[in-house]
């Protein structure tokens, strides 16, 4: 009798231990819940999440914010979360870091920033973003919109600021030909190009979705004085209207000039911080 009550009083405290570290685990893989909508920042080619780091600090500056993040991304669109955003967090940001930052396959970018994103709706059960873009950063919104923007089990796009665009394309030597601006490529007064590139025409199928989001957009063009930012032609940047819906009330344009409008310069420039965090968070 001894041995079976010792028995029993061993297997009862080896199931109690168990419990209480079944317990322990379900506790610690629960989501840190955020209700307040995060913002993403996308860099431009070439360059990586420093290149967002200025308009992020003035947002925390601005008080807009204390919860900052960063993704980072694999060459294999693989997404590690670095840091992590408390309970209750107010407009927490997250910079991604791409670190095949000269990818030319424009739809690979909307996959790398839907893995961002279903990153972060996996760990904190986001429902809806805005996103910021510079350069080729805004091909990733674009992008994450055409393939995401009719799934309801995908957060969607509230407001999105765009920086630098090229949607239209690019006229440097060497790039190939389905992201090259055509040549004598014009707008009309919807910004919709007389001529386009490949990549231009995939882009157009994502008018539909535009069309039913409503989304609020912002886009920021800087003129050197000759109708580019020193790198891209501001028709490019400006055939965005066509692509966001040329109907779209919410649309704005703001261009500048003067000081830190190049092209590699306009995410470091006081007047951008300003608008992004006007149009973003109402400060």
């Amino acid at each position: 009798m001894k041995k079976k009550n010792l028995f029993a009083l061993l297997m009862t405290s080896i199931l109690l231990i168990l419990a209480g570290c079944s317990s322990q685990d379900n506790t610690s893989s629960k989501k840190v819940q955020i209700t307040s909508t995060p913002t993403l920042f996308f860099h431009g080619g070439g360059s990586s999440y420093h290149a967002e780091e200025h308009m992020v600090d003035a947002a925390k500056k601005a008080g807009v914010t204390k919860s900052v993040i960063r993704a980072e991304v694999s060459k294999t669109g693989k997404v590690t979360l670095v840091g992590t955003w408390p309970k209750n967090s107010k407009n927490p940001i997250c910079e991604v870091n791409y670190e095949n930052n000269r990818q030319l396959d424009f739809n690979k970018h909307g996959d790398c920033a839907t893995n961002v994103v279903k990153a972060l709706q996996k760990k904190y059960g986001i429902k809806k973003i805005n996103m910021v873009g510079h350069s080729l950063g805004n091909i990733s919104i674009i992008y994450y919109m055409l393939q995401n923007g009719n799934k309801k089990n995908m957060p969607q796009i509230q407001k999105q600021v765009d920086i630098a665009g090229h949607f239209a394309g690019l006229d440097f030597d060497g790039i190939p030909n389905s992201i090259k601006q055509p040549k004598g490529m014009k707008l009309n007064s919807n910004g919709k190009p007389n001529k386009m590139n490949s990549t231009y025409k995939q882009m157009t199928e994502v008018r539909s979705i535009y069309a039913k989001k409503h989304v609020k957009v912002l886009n920021i063009i800087g003129d050197i004085g000759n109708g580019s930012d020193g790198r891209v032609d501001n028709k490019s940047s400006l055939s965005l209207q066509y692509l966001v819906g040329d109907g779209n009330s919410t649309y704005r344009i703001l261009k500048i000039n003067g000081k830190n409008v190049q092209h590699s310069k306009l995410h470091e420039n006081v007047q951008v911080d300003k608008a992004l965090i006007k149009f973003l968070w109402n400060k």
